[in-house]
């Protein structure tokens, strides 16, 4: 807790000196430098001047379950379960899915400031610095089976696009079947795993990464084009618990409706924000490459090529888009 409480006193971008830390905290001078050296350690930038004293530069925005919970819709906050919120994990997924082989997380949220080994589809990194972005797993059990789960990370992209637009968003995106691009960059990006059987009841977890405002210095290890809510929005209303209340609002009651009925009724909606719609494409299957028009997608969320062939039929799994050149 003690880290916690010094980066609270910190967020505020002011210089503190190390005695009035210590003695907020009850603890030494000397701690106070050890907790500053693990905090850069981590990646969190600091200043440190003589005389002055300990800085964040531009402070720091904290996630906040207290305020999380007043940002909620009333009606949404009794259908979240436990809310684990960490300065650091390897993965809120990973941290999700332990939880999840020993019993029932049903609405459980797994939040963190800071992700040592965040992940995306196909084994890439997801590049997490502290405190900048917005990294959170949402569990939700399914009793249909896992066949019935298709098309779920479209309907959780179409919730992102939502929330987000509501906050003033414009011209976002969704790339089959999981990113939300912003002119062709990479705004946001959703990892499902699954624990449960075929037939029966499941429990998915549902990772979400959103660049918030990215640092550029990071920013330099994603190896394909990006952007942040912070240059899409010029850093308007951008209070992280904001943006992530305005995610939950709008994902909660889609997942609802989804449990309940299935993609088809989101498929229309899906296609209007379709980022390739009509476009020549190349889908890397595996090895092997496909070249035709994207037609958007079928009633189960899967995606329609079409191809000298025909159109075919592309489910979800180790598939990647490129726009043909």
């Amino acid at each position: 807790m003690t880290v916690r409480s010094l980066l609270s006193i910190l967020s505020d971008g002011k210089f503190h000196s190390g005695q009035e830390l210590g003695e907020h905290l009850g603890i030494s001078r000397s701690a106070i430098w050890k907790h500053m050296r693990r905090l850069e350690e981590d990646g969190l930038e600091i200043y440190s001047v003589k005389g002055r004293g300990y800085r964040i530069p531009g402070g720091l925005d904290l996630l906040n379950t207290g305020q999380l919970d007043q940002l909620l819709a009333p009606a949404l906050r009794q259908q979240l379960g436990q809310v684990d919120l960490q300065l650091n994990t390897a993965s809120t997924n990973a941290a999700a899915m332990s939880d999840c082989l020993r019993g029932n997380c049903h609405g459980n949220l797994y939040l963190a400031e800071q992700q040592s080994a965040g992940r995306g589809r196909r084994g890439r990194t997801w590049v997490s610095p502290f405190g900048r972005n917005l990294y959170f797993s949402l569990v939700w059990r399914f009793d249909q089976g896992i066949g019935a789960l298709e098309g779920l990370s479209l309907v959780v992209g179409l919730a992102l696009v939502q929330a987000l637009e509501r906050m003033g968003l414009s011209g976002a995106q969704l790339k089959w079947p999981n990113d939300l691009l912003v002119n062709g960059r990479k705004l946001a990006g959703i990892l499902l795993e699954i624990n449960g059987e075929t037939s029966g009841a499941c429990q998915v977890v549902i990772g979400v990464g959103i660049n918030v405002a990215m640092p550029y210095v990071q920013g330099e290890q994603i190896d394909q084009p990006w952007t942040d809510l912070a240059t899409e929005m010029r850093g308007e209303g951008l209070l992280r618990n904001q943006v992530l209340a305005s995610c939950l609002n709008e994902l909660i009651p889609l997942l609802v409706q989804f449990s309940e009925r299935g993609f088809v009724e989101f498929a229309e909606h899906w296609q209007n924000y379709n980022a390739h719609q009509g476009q020549p494409i190349i889908l890397k299957v595996g090895e092997e490459e496909v070249a035709g028009v994207c037609q958007g997608v079928d009633a189960s969320g899967a995606l329609l090529l079409e191809t000298g062939q025909g159109v075919q039929t592309y489910h979800g799994g180790e598939i990647s888009i490129q726009r043909s050149l």
